[in-house]
């Protein structure tokens, strides 16, 4: 799909601001402004989301607040990647029955990836009356058509069409802080992973355009933002869709050539997609942090073919030998599934084997969760709970192990680190982000934002100590 063919047209979304500056006009002829709850389940790039419905919502002139009873608008956003999600979703939901009847007049919409599923929609079509508005990822730049239609009409809105994905440029955003940012550079994901929902409820892959991720970065740094993560859910693809041609390493390049003091982070990266030329690029860019987070899901081959993830143990260790020797003190974190269907006990030990090898500096585990729609979800899978638990406890003795052994390297050193915000302990008042994106406690005086030296002087599993010198 070429850019040109899923950008959202100038057109349109002038007419959503059109839609924002009446309804602004409105709410403000109707005494106090009314006020607005959002509520985000998921990944950063939900948070990302979140951001611009914050945006429509203040530019139609509501304020915020952070109590459900109230709020004149309440917005849900969903995330679909583990049924954990979706069920503490359905449990709040299903409470809000009683802020409605309290408070007749709310609105009550859903959006997200969760309910860009078909059967998650029926589902609250009919069991969830009090939902006024539905709709999937792809139809958020439509917030304020479907918003005013529901206050002037009433009635229910369900948007989830199938739909491969668009861009839609220049929405209002309201970030969450004034020291890291979001930037999506890229939608969709076209890796169909046997045990994901992502490619079915986000869309294919749809790159932004350079000059205006370029554009929004120098807002950002303009605005003192110091710490900016990159997003899409496979960052090694972006430019593919591009008429013209540009990779994410030189993406990578031409931020990190903008003028200011700042980090650029990312994620996520896939392994069958990284390799010397990013790694290369992280080692030459002085404001690209030392950090990669590169899924590897599983330390067995025939797992890893079921999981469609196109590499194998081997070639995924001979990428982290690889950016190891690019970048000497790269922090390395992962994403694992335990208990994929069929995974035997000797399969497994396969990934734990990985684990030491790979000794990454922390991980985030999952014990595999059944998604409606997806290969994986046809396959047989005789191993019981109890036993995926007790592997899943098994693993993360083993991380927790070398994530302690890895910062207790750290004690002694003297680290620059970005402080970004304020703990409330009275010993560490500060917290703050190393290069690597470790968490440093920090006793000492400085502002978030603020760029400092630390002095490391004490660590467990999570989180580094130290003071700022």
């Amino acid at each position: 799909m070429k850019l040109k063919r899923a950008e959202i047209s100038q057109e349109d979304i002038d007419r959503q601001k059109a839609i924002m500056e009446r309804l602004r006009a409105h709410n403000a002829g109707s005494g106090a402004a009314p006020r607005a709850f959002i509520d985000t389940y998921g990944c950063q790039q939900n948070e990302s989301d979140s951001e611009k419905l914050r945006g429509m919502l203040g530019r139609m002139g509501y304020s915020f607040t952070d109590k459900e009873a109230d709020a004149d608008v309440i917005v849900i956003n969903t995330c679909a990647v583990r049924e954990h999600a979706e069920m503490r979703v359905y449990g709040n939901v299903g409470a809000l029955v009683h802020t409605k009847r309290n408070k007749p007049g709310q609105i009550i919409a859903l959006c997200g990836c969760m309910v860009q599923q078909p059967s998650v929609a029926d589902k609250i079509r009919r069991s969830f009356r009090h939902v006024d508005l539905v709709f999937g990822p792809q139809a958020l730049w439509r917030f304020p058509e479907y918003l005013e239609r529901i206050l002037t009409e009433r009635g229910r809105i369900f948007s989830i069409e199938d739909d491969p994905g668009t861009i839609a440029e220049g929405l209002p955003v309201v970030r969450d802080g004034t020291v890291k940012a979001w930037l999506s550079i890229m939608y969709g994901c076209n890796n169909f992973c046997s045990y994901c929902i992502v490619p079915y409820v986000r869309g294919r892959e749809r790159s932004r355009a350079p000059e205006l991720i370029l554009s929004e970065a120098k807002e950002l740094i303009a605005a003192g933002y110091k710490d900016i993560t990159l997003l899409g859910q496979n960052v090694n693809s972006y430019g593919k869709d591009l008429e013209s041609p540009i990779d994410f390493s030189e993406l990578l390049r031409r931020l990190n050539a903008l003028d200011g003091e700042f980090l650029l982070r990312f994620m996520t990266s896939h392994p069958k997609d990284a390799g010397e030329r990013l790694f290369k690029t992280l080692a030459q860019c002085e404001k690209v942090a030392h950090h990669l987070h590169l899924p590897f899901q599983a330390g067995n081959d025939r797992v890893l073919r079921a999981m469609n993830r196109g590499y194998t143990r081997t070639q995924y260790l001979e990428l982290v030998d690889m950016a190891r020797q690019y970048i000497p003190d790269i922090v390395l974190t992962s994403d694992v599934i335990v208990g994929f269907p069929g995974e035997t006990e000797e399969e497994f030990n396969d990934t734990l084997a990985v684990i030491e090898k790979a000794r990454f500096d922390a991980l985030f585990t999952f014990i595999y969760s059944k998604r409606e729609g997806t290969p994986a979800c046809r396959l047989d899978d005789p191993e019981p709970k109890d036993a995926k638990q007790r592997r899943f406890d098994a693993l993360l003795k083993l991380q927790n192990s070398i994530s302690e052994e890895k910062h207790r390297e750290y004690v002694g050193k003297t680290l620059r680190v970005l402080v970004d915000g304020e703990s409330g302990d009275l010993r560490y008042p500060l917290t703050a982000r190393t290069n690597g994106g470790r968490l440093v406690r920090l006793s000492g005086n400085a502002a978030p934002g603020a760029f400092g030296n630390a002095r490391i002087t004490d660590c467990n599993t999570w989180a580094l100590f130290g003071e700022l010198i």
